[in-house]
């Protein structure tokens, strides 16, 4: 059953958070954080969510997913609140699953925000790091439990984690745990859940395989549409330049520097050409941080949260590892290379232009990717702007010390040190240093201020 236009005018009737029925300790927390009034996701998935029913919600990234299951979820749940020290009194009443490990410590950090004032447990559990830290949560006692599907199969092997008493099952970006092939998993974790229980699924797309999951995990469920199907936010500027594979590097600084862009998330295909572009940026000097599948987890994570804390000024993702990233005021996002999925191209550009703002998405399309370009605009259903690359004045270089120059951000005529210069008797040699003009401007970040 769909939420049509005149359904979802009924619901959408509350103004403010207070008026969707939520405890005072709720809105105490969300009033904290300044929230008072609810995106369109939560003003219709909140009163389905606390009347019962199993749904399904398909939003655009940015638009307040996670409280439109957290909020109704913790609602449901205080009436199993308890101060009680033994760990039976605190079971899994609430599991939420995630595809990747940057998902999962998000959703949990806004769980663990809007659930300050209120006696209920909750922990994260997610593969690439040490289990033990993990199993003494679990054993403490959680009612909810944020959770990748591989770790959380692998407490449950240990027997560290009972789900006998799950009520709430909600699947974070089913779309993508599709994709990762994550399906044997969940049909695993569907066999250790009891049957009677609500589910939610959320998704950025609606597509056969996410209907097909539906209809295996959900009982009638109810489904609610904010954004078109398939659509790239309006709220994002989409504009595309031809360069030649060979000089997207300079064309990617160029575009950067023209528009004095403090920040932005960098995409590439994969985790090879994510290393050497990361590699080649550090070479110019640019603040960058790399992150995909191979990275340990501790470098994700320090290289994500430099990025939010501003010490980083370019981040580059492989679109696996970008699913967790949410920043809300981010200005720009760089397709330095298409995806080969229309669809990684909407969940690319739905990192910027969230809760409101305004966005850039900015692609840089080699002869090789013109195929890719059509199948993009064709799903996304309008015209990506082919404008040329923007012109960039180049001051000329200064001769002054190299270091206090980097420091300076300024051009520099850099004199080779001894042991770098060729072994023929040829004259001292110097180089121009490429970080002279194409460096970014100095950036201040906005604080997160979303409902994630």
């Amino acid at each position: 059953m769909e939420v049509g236009e005149n359904t979802a005018a009924a619901l959408e009737v509350a103004t403010t958070f207070a008026e969707l029925g939520l405890a005072p300790e709720i809105l105490r927390a969300l009033d904290d954080m300044g929230y008072n009034i609810p995106t369109p996701i939560q003003k219709q998935a909140i009163p389905l969510v606390l009347a019962g029913r199993d749904l399904m919600a398909q939003a655009q990234t940015g638009t307040g997913k996670t409280a439109a299951f957290a909020l109704p979820l913790l609602q449901k749940m205080i009436a199993h609140a308890n101060t009680s020290a033994s760990p039976a009194r605190h079971p899994v009443r609430a599991l939420v699953l995630t595809p990747t490990r940057e998902l999962a410590i998000q959703v949990h950090d806004s769980v663990a925000t809007y659930n300050k004032y209120l006696p209920l447990r909750s922990t994260v559990v997610f593969g690439g790091v040490d289990m033990k830290p993990q199993e003494a949560a679990l054993r403490a006692g959680v009612e909810i439990l944020v959770a990748t599907p591989g770790r959380l199969l692998d407490h449950a092997t240990n027997r560290m984690v009972q789900l006998s008493q799950v009520q709430f099952l909600v699947l974070d970006e089913a779309d993508r745990m599709l994709d990762m092939g994550f399906l044997p998993d969940l049909k695993r974790i569907l066999s250790l859940l009891p049957a009677k229980r609500q589910t939610l699924l959320f998704s950025a797309t609606f597509d056969d395989s996410i209907v097909g999951l539906a209809n295996s995990f959900l009982q009638h469920p109810l489904k609610v549409e904010v954004a078109r199907r398939n659509s790239a936010t309006e709220l994002v500027e989409q504009v595309a330049h031809r360069v030649e594979e060979v000089a997207k590097l300079d064309a990617l600084l160029r575009c950067l520097k023209a528009r004095e862009i403090s920040q932005a998330l960098v995409f590439t295909r994969t985790k090879i050409a994510a290393d050497k572009l990361g590699r080649q940026l550090q070479k110019r000097g640019v603040p960058t941080g790399i992150i995909h599948g191979d990275k340990a987890q501790v470098e994700r994570l320090s290289a994500l949260e430099g990025f939010k804390q501003g010490k980083v000024q370019l981040l580059v993702a492989t679109d696996i590892a970008a699913r967790g990233i949410d920043i809300v005021e981010l200005p720009c996002v760089v397709n330095y290379e298409l995806p080969y999925a229309p669809e990684d191209y909407v969940h690319r550009i739905g990192r910027t232009g969230r809760a409101g703002t305004s966005g850039l998405a900015i692609s840089l399309v080699s002869p090789e990717e013109d195929r890719l370009l059509v199948a993009i605009r064709k799903f996304v259903n309008r015209d990506l702007v082919e404008t040329p690359l923007p012109v960039v004045e180049v001051a000329r270089p200064v001769a002054v010390p190299y270091q206090a120059a980097r420091a300076e951000r300024e051009p520099v005529e850099r004199v080779l040190p001894d042991h770098e210069q060729p072994d023929s008797e040829q004259p001292r040699r110097s180089r121009r240093d490429p970080v002279c003009a194409l460096l970014l401007p100095p950036h201040k970040v906005a604080p997160d201020r979303s409902v994630a």
